[in-house]
């Protein structure tokens, strides 16, 4: 049984390149085709409960701004056509507007949120910080199937070249600190006073900084949040660091551990699991900032690497 994606492949072999071929012969070679963007048929973590939305078999057609403005309407009327013929795409009204005909300036801008010039092949630092993680993982998904001009897929390859050396530091710098404060202190100062709501905070904060560190480290993009930890098991070759985050996902909290326990901001209380794992997590961490030469003292409070990681020594 195919999956959606392809499905997305066979319905291009099969009649959009025909279509193309037939009726925009002199743009043949123009026409970059594929599928990206949102939507977890584009990860490829598409299931049975997906098809409750979003969902169908299309293509994404991606032009130049001039190639557009010379072939645009007739292009999309054809595609549309197509779509709209008998038992051929089933296509949510939604996912009509993520597939069909696009620049590709507009498909980067849309999905990265900024005013991106895809066709020069280039973007500065502060451009660079203001994107976050899963929108480049969801700029950068799926799968090119033509591309002759190449800009669309030079832009992707950019992308996947991973963050300038600066943006890449600051990022991972924001994530020793975030993890660090939430929970390595803020977790114990809120299980001592009995705040068990804000101890969960502190906690799923805690998970979300240790994942997006662990991207960082590898160098690779996270999806949107519900796919995050799904794309880390494929990541996480050995398991270790997934299966301590899928423990302390699953571990209660537990008020007893805290019962006639004096706080104090340099002991550890190893009674509570959940506390064991937030260092186990942390020492894996160091580890990684180690192998990565980001640091050189080590310790798995990661609140003490940051300056070693923005300074670079």
């Amino acid at each position: 049984m195919k999956n959606v994606m392809e499905k997305n492949r066979w319905f291009y072999d099969h009649f959009v390149a025909g279509m193309i071929h037939e009726r925009f012969a002199g743009f043949e070679d123009r026409i970059a085709v594929g599928i990206a963007g949102e939507g977890s048929d584009c990860f490829g973590y598409d299931d049975h409960i997906s098809r409750d939305h979003d969902f169908g078999t299309g293509v994404c057609l991606w032009l130049t701004d001039e190639d557009m403005e010379r072939i645009g309407r007739p292009l999309s009327a054809a595609y549309n056509e197509l779509v709209d013929s008998a038992e051929r795409s089933w296509l949510t009204e939604r996912l009509r507007e993520r597939r069909g005909v696009m620049t590709v300036r507009g498909f980067y801008s849309r999905i990265l949120n900024i005013d991106c010039d895809a066709e020069s092949g280039s973007m500065t630092e502060e451009q660079w910080y203001r994107l976050d993680h899963s929108c480049l993982r969801t700029a950068t998904n799926g799968e090119v199937f033509r591309d002759d001009p190449g800009v669309f897929t030079a832009f992707r390859r950019y992308l996947l070249n991973y963050y300038p050396d600066r943006v890449w530091r600051m990022r991972i710098a924001e994530q020793l600190h975030e993890y660090a404060s939430s929970f390595q202190v803020n977790y114990a100062r809120c299980m001592a006073r009995g705040d068990t709501v804000a101890a969960e905070l502190c906690r799923a904060r805690g998970m979300s900084s240790a994942m997006e560190l662990f991207f960082l480290l590898n160098r690779e993009y996270p999806p949107y949040y519900k796919w995050t930890f799904r794309a880390l098991t494929g990541l996480d070759r050995e398991g270790s660091f997934s299966a301590k985050l899928e423990e302390l996902s699953k571990e209660r909290i537990r008020t007893e551990a805290w019962e006639d326990t004096k706080y104090h901001p340099n002991r550890q209380n190893f009674k509570d699991r959940i506390v064991s794992l937030s260092e186990e997590i942390a020492s894996e961490l160091e580890v990684m900032l180690a192998e990565k030469g980001l640091i050189r003292v080590r310790g798995r409070y990661l609140e003490a690497h940051v300056n070693a990681v923005l300074s670079g020594e």
